[in-house]
């Protein structure tokens, strides 16, 4: 499924935006999303930073790599590498099914690809709706959360999408 089909069956299901949304989105006060979910927890993806969704690839392992690199793929003569999010959230391994996908997104100037279980919806929201973490999430949690959006009774983690990949294994963060 591209990332063109997502959009348009989710508009499907949803309502025509009214004239004020439309004016919402274009003042940039209204953020769209790409969802899915892992652990029964709603996580977004800035839709700006999604280049297409995949579904599972052959994975080519790399040696020595970190446990939640879970190989490169070959994507129109491009190597992508591929983080398993589950393993980089610090989840369970979780089997690959029929719904397993990769967002391909660009961090860095760099194109990743995210393994998740399930791409769930494209969701907009006012970004006056998204907090930021706040004090109640310490450690690792804030190296990869960007804001917690509210829609109406759902609660969207959007992740900070330029650590998923890069962020600095020796920081002493989870380190006596």
């Amino acid at each position: 499924m591209n990332l063109n089909e997502l959009i348009d069956k989710q508009e499907k299901l949803e309502m025509q935006i009214t004239a004020d949304e439309k004016e919402l989105i274009t003042e940039g006060s209204m953020i769209q999303v790409v969802s899915f979910v892992l652990e029964d927890v709603e996580y977004g993806v800035d839709i700006l930073a999604v280049h297409e969704i995949l579904r599972y690839p052959e994975i080519t392992r790399l040696p020595n790599a970190p446990d939640f690199i879970k190989g490169v793929i070959n994507l129109r003569g491009n190597v992508i590498p591929v983080v398993d999010v589950r393993i980089r959230f610090g989840f369970p391994k979780a089997k690959i099914t029929e719904l397993t996908r990769i967002i391909v997104i660009e961090t860095n100037d760099k194109l990743v690809g995210l393994m998740v279980d399930n791409v769930h919806q494209v969701v907009r929201m006012a970004q006056n709706s998204v907090d930021p973490p706040g004090e109640l999430i310490e450690g690792v949690s804030e190296e990869y959360i960007m804001g917690i959006g509210r829609l109406n009774d759902r609660l969207i983690i959007i992740l900070n999408m330029s650590n998923i990949l890069f962020i600095e294994e020796d920081k002493g963060i989870g380190t006596a």
